[in-house]
């Protein structure tokens, strides 16, 4: 390993140039000779079912090669999903959503595919519509999901097994203590309702995916942010081995969860196999609002407190709306449930939780999964608390934060992080002295979840014939800096310049496994398999050194991208292979394994903690919500590039603003009102606060390579509850609901008035 490291280092983006260019390639770039566009024909009602497609009018014009039904499927295996295979790939029977996929129209181009579905009719006959949750959950509800459905491919998860009798699609607990004598023995108890909106994770890219499928198998490429998942689907689909199907996710135009998992690839593929020919499927941004969203959430906590402001317990009440399938809503769920109640010193908890299916687009994964609406919960209760009980809100949470070390869940890692410190941080920067002046105020929050990242990962680093180094890894970059910060790993474990390490990513036919991108777990999992790979690397580039040269293994070390060894000097990488292998040629391969053992045997790998505060300002005649300063921390072990580590905790915490502030999908009886970025207001730039601290600190507390934790996700999930404890204390009553858009702003400083 070289003195003179590649990690900790700003060094600049590998994939910079390329990207403000124009120069890089993403799926939609990609195209194939003989090549068919997908049109996708969408449900125009909520719930009903299908009386009939009439195809006539569509297969009649000019240029639409076919139409494609779930009819049409044959043998294929109809649906998908990678928890509980409910989802089809097109409508069977009966729509769930407006928006859901009913036919697929296939045509020469384009142009002809979208005349070709604007012909097609489809007859409905209309049934009750569940489009929120108290309707989903009244005893006379109309049951979306009346059969039941395969299991997925996660062994934790139930299956349903047999007809459901209500509209809830998972219920999940946490409970510890005797939560009802603790609240009986409290001096205060403090309750807060609070409402998180449905939200779209906005990327620039919109979904997308080019498949061919003939008899060597099924080859897409796709906006997937989990190709080895999508495979895993596709296999089931077409009833093929693995070998058989290859998936390839190039750079991705931006995630956030809501590229996790199957989503358009069966559709291209289906497109494929009826056609004999390739098919590219390419959706609207208007499209690709129909394809998934964040739960929303209405959520109640009780918190008693003694008089000092120790927490005696906690009691959450949390209804998630998961959409009309199941997707990974039944997981974000039991995460939201391990992640409301804060990273506390609770002696007694109850945190129950239900996901509901409702007739509205489906739920999925979204940057932060579960913790932003817990966490909005949890951390208004305790600004409420502290106002009750007399305390400065800083006080009240140094007093009842867990040490490091401190158990959040029993049988869980302990706490790697001192968010006390990380508190104080956010609070002097904000310049917190627990006033404010009229219509203005400051809030902060903190959180820790248990991340999601399951210990399971492969790389392969091998060293070519003249020194230089091929990093193979099926992590997927999609803007996270992935590319690089792998790259700069391996050049610091191989002592190698980082210009002479090159990243392939992400195809299932190639690189090595790797179950998702996601959860911040690329840095710390990956990077330990990327690490341990280079180290296998040298191990055996120290093992031929020792035969060619005939010393003793022990002799032989590595150093700055040399090996060495008494009496034959240094010898760089692309000399050792030339002598051992006897010419030009060969190369060596180290492999890196991760799974749960050894210090990642207890989960999580480690706690995402997050630490925001905001200072706002309120216009007094319209409501406008002003963010003047915005304050993250950064607590990542050991930053491997600061830069990106500040970008992620930027545009987390900006994300967080637009929920807190804009961002809301907005349903009138199952019919969604704004699907489409004029009406689905996301933040812009002239919304950036005036005044940004992105603070990285590092401790070394990571079990990722050099101490490295997870980052990308903490600083959006306080976002919520500061926003709303900062806009309460400017106008004088506490907010309940987000976004805090302008008008609600303004009827709460109305409602205050009277």
């Amino acid at each position: 390993m070289t003195d003179m490291p590649a990690v900790g280092q700003s060094v600049r983006r590998s994939d910079a140039r390329a990207k403000v260019t124009g120069e890089a390639l993403y799926a939609v770039d990609h195209a194939i000779p003989d090549m068919l566009h997908g049109a996708v024909v969408r449900s125009t009602r909520a719930h009903a079912t299908i009386e009939d497609i009439e195809k006539d009018a569509a297969q009649t014009v000019a240029g639409v090669v076919g139409v494609v039904t779930a009819a049409d499927l044959g043998d294929l295996f109809p649906r998908f999903g990678h928890l509980i295979a409910d989802h089809p790939i097109l409508a069977i029977d009966k729509v769930n959503y407006m928006g859901e996929p009913v036919a697929l129209v296939l045509g020469e181009t384009l142009h002809a595919a979208h005349d070709g579905a604007d012909a097609l009719y489809v007859r409905y006959s209309d049934l009750p519509v569940m489009a929120d949750m108290d309707t989903a959950l009244a005893p006379e509800a109309t049951l979306i999901h009346p059969t039941s459905y395969p299991k997925g491919d996660v062994a934790f998860e139930e299956a349903i097994t047999e007809p459901r009798n209500d509209n809830v699609a998972h219920e999940a607990s946490l409970e510890w203590g005797d939560v009802e004598a603790a609240m009986a023995d409290a001096a205060v108890v403090v309750e807060t309702s609070v409402k998180y909106p449905k939200l779209y994770a906005y990327a620039m890219e919109p979904y997308n995916a080019l498949a061919t499928v003939n008899e060597e198998g099924v080859d897409v490429t796709t906006t997937a942010q989990h190709p080895f998942m999508v495979r895993d689907d596709l296999a089931r689909i077409f009833s093929l081995p693995l070998s058989k199907v290859r998936v390839r996710s190039p750079l991705l135009g931006g995630g956030y969860g809501s590229k996790s998992y199957t989503k358009l690839e069966p559709l291209a593929s289906v497109g494929s196999w009826y056609s004999g020919r390739p098919v590219k499927v390419a959706l609207s941004a208007e499209e690709a609002i129909y394809t998934t969203r964040a739960d929303s959430a209405n959520i109640t906590v009780r918190s008693g407190f003694d008089e000092e402001g120790h927490i005696l317990a906690r009691h959450f009440e949390i209804r998630m709306d998961t959409g009309a399938y199941t997707d990974n809503g039944t997981l974000v769920l039991a995460k939201c449930v391990n992640r409301c109640f804060g990273p506390y010193n609770v002696p007694n908890l109850r945190a129950h939780g239900i996901a509901v299916f409702t007739n509205t687009v489906a739920s999925s994964s979204y940057r932060g999964f579960g913790a932003p609406q817990g966490n909005l919960a949890g951390e208004l209760n305790m600004d409420q608390a502290a106002q009750q009980l007399g305390i400065d809100p800083l006080e009240l949470r140094k007093k009842n934060v867990l040490p490091p070390g401190g158990t959040v869940i029993a049988g869980k890692r302990g706490l790697d992080a001192d968010l006390s410190a990380d508190l104080d941080i956010v609070t002097d920067k904000l310049g917190w002295d627990g006033d404010s002046p009229d219509l203005s105020g400051i809030g902060f929050g903190i959180s820790a979840s248990d991340a999601g990242a399951y210990p399971v990962s492969t790389a392969q680093v091998r060293v070519l014939i003249d020194g230089s180094v091929l990093v193979m890894t099926g992590a997927t970059e999609m803007g996270q800096g992935s590319k690089t910060a792998l790259a700069q790993i391996a050049a610091h474990e191989l002592g190698v310049a980082l210009d002479q390490v090159q990243i392939v990513q992400s195809d299932t036919g190639s690189t090595p496994y790797e179950r998702t991108t996601g959860a911040s777990r690329t840095t710390v999992l990956v990077g330990l398999a990327v690490q341990r790979a280079c180290q296998d690397a040298i191990r055996k580039l120290e093992e031929m050194a020792a035969e060619t040269f005939d010393v003793a293994l022990t002799d032989v070390k590595t150093a700055d991208g040399v090996v060495v060894s008494p009496g034959t000097g240094e010898w760089p990488y692309a000399n050792v292979l030339q002598s051992w292998f006897g010419a030009r040629s060969g190369e060596v391969t180290g492999v890196g394994l991760v799974r749960a053992s050894g210090e990642l045997a207890m989960l999580p790998p480690f706690w995402e903690v997050g630490v925001s505060g905001v200072e706002v300002s309120v216009d007094p005649d319209t409501g406008k919500v002003t963010v003047e300063h915005l304050v993250t921390v950064g607590d990542v072990g050991f930053a491997i590039n600061p830069t990106l580590v500040e970008g992620q905790d930027l545009g987390a915490a900006m994300q967080g603003l637009g929920a807190a502030l804009y961002e809301e999908l907005i349903y009138d009886g199952g019919q969604l009102e704004n699907p489409n970025l004029v009406d689905y207001r996301v933040p812009h730039a002239n919304d950036m606060p005036l005044a940004i601290d992105n603070v990285v600190v590092e401790r070394g507390d990571g079990v990722g390579p050099y101490g490295a934790k997870g980052a990308g996700e903490g600083p959006l999930n306080p976002i919520g509850g500061a926003v709303a404890s900062a806009v309460g204390r400017a106008i004088g009553r506490w907010p309940e609901e987000l976004p805090l858009t302008a008008q609600r702003v303004w009827e709460l400083m109305q409602d205050e008035a009277e």
